[in-house]
């Protein structure tokens, strides 16, 4: 049986890796501590519950949902901008509904790259950046994050003979899995070095909420290109409202960028059920309690594996944002993420990621999502520490 051959460039998925590492243990009698995957453990938003329940039993949301029938859901968002940035949206041409933010990121590429063009994409980076390219037959020039630069990319170190054949540049925000922010200035130098060279600047930003005290509100990249001269930026409820599973996302910015993925959509799939969508709308414009609430218990969980990884000698500098810990690892180990994962999760239950999935730059680097709360978390920290103290080094 012939396959695609754009598949053997999908053969590696940092989730995958670990979900068969993680049955492994599980058939060799491991309780996991799952701290690999960025999923919410916390209650969706009980508006947005509530909406969708009510839902149910009106048939007219029944049917199939094509894009008029998402204007409500567009003009909720357009106005949710605007009162968070100050950017004006026009809710019928600068808006697009998504199953999910990860679906505009992977999709964007097959309506933007030819095959051989380049996408310039951060390393480390969220997997579904390059998956996307590849899909489109693309070729992917990684800006190396490096904890010197703040994990910023610096455009001047772009090859000139890159910049040509590249489309687009894909940039993320509070960033995932490295947890830095980024300023409106450095914004601004990315749309000017995007103008400058004609390219699509992509801004993936679910972690607009989740920053802690302290930090000041992440900037929008529209806020940059307040004319939405070549930006777009998608957005998600899976993180500040808990709703990953319900998989509701949607994309802001120019209107040709818009419609040329609307494009793409519409080959692909219609939308999710309208009840979903009434249960972000409920999310979006009700009062911010559950976001209040998640970022606090993130940013409590986060202090607690802190001081707990700080207390077995693994320094790690706390976060200002997001729901992960980007952690060097121990000297032993520095160059193996993929066998310290592994092996950590063979011998104590407790699953990371490692950096090596996000990238050749994060391969010093491990990954924790702080999906539990702090008991869970602490428990995690011994069993590492006993890992490390057990575990003859490579």
């Amino acid at each position: 049986m012939h396959f695609a051959n754009r598949l053997q460039t999908l053969k590696k998925n940092v989730f995958a890796d670990m979900d068969r590492a993680k049955s492994q243990a599980i058939s060799n009698g491991k309780t996991i501590i799952d701290l690999s995957l960025g999923s919410s453990d916390l209650p969706a938003d009980p508006k947005a519950l509530n909406a969708i329940a009510s839902s149910l039993d009106d048939p007219t949301t029944h049917g199939y949902l094509l894009h008029y029938g998402t204007l409500k859901f567009r003009e909720t968002v357009a106005q949710w901008y605007h009162q968070r940035f100050g950017v004006e949206v026009d809710p019928d041409t600068e808006v697009l509904t998504l199953i999910g933010s990860q679906e505009g990121t992977a999709h964007l590429p097959l309506a933007l790259l030819d095959p051989g063009d380049f996408a310039l994409l951060l390393d480390p980076g969220y997997p579904s950046h390059a998956g996307g390219v590849y899909l489109a037959g693309g070729q992917i020039y990684p800006m190396p994050l490096l904890a010197e630069n703040g994990f910023l990319p610096v455009f001047k170190d772009i090859p000139s003979h890159i910049l040509p054949q590249a489309r687009l540049m894909v940039l993320s925000y509070p960033h995932n899995p490295t947890t830095a922010t980024a300023s409106l200035a450095f914004f601004k130098e990315a749309v000017a070095f995007c103008q400058e060279h004609g390219l699509v600047l992509v801004h993936d930003f679910p972690y607009v909420d989740i920053v802690f005290e302290g930090m000041a509100q992440p900037p929008s990249i529209l806020q940059a290109d307040p004319r939405k001269s070549l930006s777009i930026e998608f957005f998600t409820l899976s993180k500040s409202y808990n709703m990953g599973g319900f998989r509701i996302g949607y994309a802001i910015g120019n209107a040709d960028i818009i419609q040329a993925l609307r494009r793409v959509k519409a080959v692909v799939d219609f939308n999710q059920y309208r009840g979903i969508l009434n249960g972000a709308i409920a999310a979006l414009t009700g009062d911010q309690k559950t976001v209040e609430k998640t970022v606090k218990r993130f940013q409590t969980r986060r202090d607690a594996f802190i001081n707990a990884l700080n207390a077995i000698g693994w320094q790690v500098t706390s976060p200002q944002a997001t729901m992960y810990v980007w952690a060097k690892l121990p000297q032993p180990w520095e160059n193996k993420s993929v066998e310290f994962c592994t092996e950590l999760v063979a011998a104590t239950g407790v699953a990371v990621s490692p950096g090596a999935g996000f990238g050749k730059q994060g391969e010093r680097y491990v990954r924790f999502a702080l999906v539990h709360d702090p008991d869970i978390l602490e428990l995690a920290v011994q069993k590492i520490n006993h890992f490390l103290e057990e575990t003859p080094k490579p």
